[in-house]
């Protein structure tokens, strides 16, 4: 709690834990920014060319490699008119080195390593990134192009670098710890806003080895994940991170000890489940889809309050996002259990039947498919009793009606199907149906036989009067 306040009071004074916010103005608003911005530009300072290790004396090794991971720290800027390309291609060649140094030696990670690579991480990464679009629902994940990091060949090789040391045999967390707090933790999290993917991608890589190497980061990590999804979801703030964090949540969830901790059902019912709500959910359902269905598999009592959770996000005018969710409701069916399905028949069904009466033909068309799934079948055939009435109205209109013939082709063989299930049921409810359709007509008729008398009457009485 006392991290979060801190975080708040750092915000406040245009501050992030050590990072300095971008600034904000009128004039840049809604402004894309193609690159990120450093503390100050070290790239003045002369890359020295060091001794290759492979030349170097065994005993003359421990201080080369403190001075190669010292001189990566130079920061050279990507973008300039006038870049160094001198120093950008010593430092690239550099920086393999370490790579293949901490990959293929054993022995050689002593305890200095550990304090400057971190600051060689902290110098190559950690900055202010570009602030985020407000307005980005027109963003194609498939087809836009996001910005990339200009900075990239170093960047990458220094993330390599540090992947390289956290899976090295000879990596000792205990030793690291005096070195790694939770502040550098946190600025690793934070970069997972970067707009490029790449970048993101191998930051995931590097929070999920910290979270499996240092146990005594593993709740902060999971808290400070859930204040960023909390502000996601509640304060509308874009995060570009969303996707590649529930990826790592994924990996955690799947090992979670059953039965569940409190805890851990808290989070999914107050961080996750309102995952469904934001207008860019398209950007990260698959991994979100992913963590549902886990805790669906750890605990099977969970699962009403899951699908009564997803159907109260369920959206009303947007059909992509339905026809999302309806897939993410048929993973949770295919897992669910008899006795937990039974409870939910009422609004899971209520819910089916407003989706194959859509006029956007691929959500109905995607509600239509639950009838191809085997299980699913097998649950509706038990409980055809009281699924039947509710969705038979809807399923005979659709049949009548709407103007996409795959649909009535759908539906006429979900019919078919009902109708093999429980032959009496479904006449009786044909019966039903037409009668009371029979009634609403004779209903109508009378509305505009007396609506006939009122026009006559106001105009004789016009007529009177004239």
């Amino acid at each position: 709690m006392n991290v979060i306040l801190r975080r708040h009071r750092n915000r406040k004074n245009g501050k992030l834990d050590g990072i300095p916010a971008s600034p904000k103005s009128k004039k840049n608003k809604g402004k894309r920014f193609s690159s990120s911005s450093y503390h100050s530009s070290s790239a003045a300072q002369e890359f020295l060319q060091l001794p290759l290790f492979k030349d170097t004396p065994v005993g003359e090794r421990n201080d080369l490699f403190l001075k190669k991971l010292q001189q990566c720290c130079i920061v050279f800027d990507f973008s300039s008119t006038n870049p160094d390309n001198k120093g950008i291609e010593q430092k690239r060649s550099t920086l393999n080195e370490l790579i293949d140094y901490v990959s293929n030696n054993n022995g050689v990670i002593f305890e200095q390593v550990y304090p400057e690579s971190i600051k060689l991480l902290q110098s190559n990464a950690v900055r202010c990134l570009p602030p985020i679009e407000d307005n980005r629902e027109d963003f194609d994940v498939d087809e836009d192009e996001p910005n990339y990091e200009p900075n990239w060949p170093h960047l990458q090789l220094v993330y390599e670098y540090f992947l390289r040391l956290l899976e090295s045999p000879d990596f000792q967390p205990s030793v690291c710890k005096r070195y790694c707090d939770q502040k550098f933790v946190l600025q690793i999290m934070t970069l997972f806003n970067s707009e490029d993917p790449r970048e993101r991608d191998l930051l995931k890589t590097m929070l999920h080895r910290i979270y499996g190497k240092f146990l005594g980061f593993r709740a902060f990590i999971r808290k400070n994940i859930n204040y960023i999804f909390l502000r996601f979801v509640f304060e509308n703030e874009p995060f570009n991170g969303i996707a590649e964090f529930l990826e790592i949540l994924g990996s955690i969830i799947n090992g979670f000890a059953v039965p569940l901790k409190q805890e851990h059902k808290h989070f999914l019912a107050r961080v996750l489940i309102p995952l469904h709500k934001p207008r860019l959910m398209s950007m990260y359902h698959a991994q979100l889809a992913y963590c549902i269905v886990q805790f669906v598999e750890k605990d099977a009592s969970l699962t009403e309050s899951i699908i009564l959770g997803i159907l109260k996000f369920w959206p009303k005018t947007n059909s992509p996002k339905e026809v999302m969710l309806l897939g993410e409701i048929e993973e949770i069916l295919d897992i669910i259990e008899p006795g937990q399905f039974k409870k939910v028949i009422q609004p899971l069904f209520k819910m089916l039947a407003r989706a194959v009466s859509s006029p956007q033909f691929q959500v109905a068309e995607r509600a239509l498919y639950f009838w191809n799934n085997e299980y699913i079948m097998s649950l509706i055939e038990e409980h055809n009793q009281e699924i039947l009435p509710i969705m038979f109205p809807a399923l005979y209109k659709i049949s009548k009606e709407h103007w996409n013939q795959t649909i009535v082709a759908l539906v006429y063989n979900v019919l078919k199907t009902f109708m093999e299930m429980n032959n009496v049921l479904f006449d009786e409810l044909t019966l039903s149906y037409k009668a009371e359709r029979q009634k609403e007509r004779r209903r109508e008729i009378q509305r505009e036989e007396a609506w006939d008398k009122v026009v006559k009457r106001a105009d004789s009485t016009q007529n009177s009067t004239a």
